[in-house]
């Protein structure tokens, strides 16, 4: 592999850093879109349990529900203005800026990932233009008209690993970038779904 590397010279090395960054980024949206993280079955039973005792008047209680979890602060929301005695449009405006940072928290690092996914490609394709230029400049430089068969070899390998390598880390980019959208997207709707039946519970006019 090693030797790989060094076949293809020093274009292959932007690929590589941003291979490491594209797979770090998979790894940690795998781990926290997890659906046991963002809703906890316990802290949902926690949040509709308490809102039918007196403890979620609470700030204690409310703090360790919104603590609980990235969905916390959307049940805790709920609660809370519940309790301070708001109307159901007042609780839905300050919910609605709850959410916006949740959606965040979830959609977080994806925009990165979609980057990576373009321009892999790109900087495998300047590799290539590196390699053509190897190829151009050991024709120029030979004797006699014949190219230098170790130059031209080369730059060839250069050009091919290069485009190997950008394509190698663009579709794996490219296929975790939809498959981390589209579970950030269901997770939002799971959270909108469980806030939306507390919200029930609590102003069922």
């Amino acid at each position: 592999m090693y030797s790989i590397l060094l076949a293809a010279g020093w274009p292959i090395w932007p690929l590589l850093a941003v291979s490491v960054l594209g797979l770090a980024i998979l790894f940690e949206r795998t781990w926290y879109l997890r659906k046991k993280h963002i809703i906890p079955k316990a802290v949902l039973e926690m949040a509709f349990a308490g809102a039918d005792e007196a403890k979620p008047n609470t700030f204690d209680f409310q703090k360790e529900l919104a603590q609980s979890s990235p969905i916390g602060p959307l049940l805790a929301g709920v609660i809370r203005e519940k309790s301070l005695n708001h109307s159901a449009e007042m609780a839905l405006e300050e919910l609605q800026a709850l959410a916006e940072s949740l959606w965040s928290k979830l959609d977080r690092y994806l925009g990165a990932l979609a980057t990576i996914a373009t321009i892999a490609p790109l900087l495998g394709l300047f590799g290539t233009v590196v390699g053509m230029i190897e190829i151009f400049g050991s024709q120029g430089a030979s004797s006699g008209g014949v190219a230098n068969p170790q130059q031209l070899a080369h730059g060839i390998s250069i050009a091919l690993y290069n485009t190997a390598f950008g394509l190698l880390i663009a579709i794996p980019a490219l296929a975790g970038w939809r498959i981390m959208r589209a579970l950030a997207d269901q997770r939002q709707r799971e959270c909108e779904e469980c806030t939306r039946q507390l919200f029930k519970k609590l102003y069922p006019e």
